[in-house]
């Protein structure tokens, strides 16, 4: 398969296009800078810009744009910069996409897309809930109608927290954990809703090349944990002792409006869409995750 990638050069970004290189798969990256080899096309996707021919002969179109939702404290200018840099992609791919007639437009997303949604288990045809990131992922989903309205195989990878053997979220975790610093955040109560990276990259793949396969799909695996589970895990997993508890105040002065919406809350998702299309899952404890990420 020709396959353009965009937002290619992130944690799933980068390990997607080796894997595709590797199952033997024709790669184009689009880039924001001069192109440095053939399998590169320059774009700008705050101007609009895109060269259109890239996308002859393609069968699909991948999209994984997006600046990181925990990489800088919430600001108006950075929420600004989460929404956009989701949405401004999005529409650009998915009205050339198809012009262009491509079959298959494979765009991210997340479990944001249902809020906080507290114990209660949530699937692909669950509403989309409250707040700021349910918002920006409600919107981002809506970005890809042109794809859709056209008759191009339009998937919505919900995707959840994804544990990787370098960097994400296992990487700032990692050192405290080691230190005997890690604790429960808050009550503890809270879901997580995470896939291991390994796992992630063979459900994109499946979406890639599974043409009955459309919609919204949660890239989450089959066992969601409960932050004090998570924190129980991950202790055992390096080995240390993981007593504290940090309360949901001291978390929220840390990190701000990203702990009331990410860390101090939560969602309870589960991937039917992926199994019911026969997906199977390589790590589905969140035990088996931690060691695949840990390098146990």
């Amino acid at each position: 398969m020709r396959v353009i990638v965009a937002g290619s050069s992130g944690l799933i970004g980068t390990t997607l296009v080796g894997a595709l290189g590797a199952d033997g798969h024709d790669v184009v990256r689009l880039v924001r800078r001069r192109p440095s080899s053939a399998n590169e096309s320059e774009w700008d996707p705050r101007r609009g810009t895109l060269d259109r021919t890239v996308l002859n002969g393609a069968d699909a179109v991948i999209n994984l744009c997006g600046v990181g939702i925990g990489d800088k404290r919430w600001s108006g200018a950075y929420k600004q910069q989460i929404r956009g840099s989701r949405l401004e992609a999005t529409s650009l791919l998915a009205q050339a996409v198809a012009e262009a007639e491509v079959p298959a437009l494979v765009n991210a997303s997340a479990v944001g897309y249902y809020g906080d949604t507290g114990d209660r288990v949530v699937d692909e045809w669950s509403p989309a809930g409250t707040g700021f990131l349910a918002e920006v992922c409600r919107d981002w989903e809506r970005a890809t109608a042109p794809a859709a309205d056209a008759g191009v195989r339009t998937v919505r990878l919900r995707t959840a927290t994804v544990l990787s053997p370098g960097g994400g979220m296992l990487g700032k975790l990692r050192p405290l954990y080691k230190l005997g610093l890690g604790g429960r955040l808050g009550s503890g109560r809270q879901y997580l809703s995470w896939i291991s990276l390994a796992d992630e990259i063979a459900a994109i793949t499946f979406a890639l090349t599974h043409d009955k396969l459309h919609g919204p799909v949660n890239l989450s695996a089959p066992e969601p944990v409960t932050n004090a589970r998570f924190n129980e895990a991950m202790g055992r997993a390096v080995h240390r002792p993981a007593p504290w508890i940090v309360p949901g105040f001291a978390v929220s002065a840390l990190v701000g409006e990203f702990a009331l919406e990410a860390v101090l809350s939560g969602q309870r998702a589960v991937p039917v869409a992926l199994e019911n299309a026969g997906f199977t899952f390589r790590h589905s404890t969140i035990e088996d995750a931690l060691a695949y990420a840990l390098g146990q």
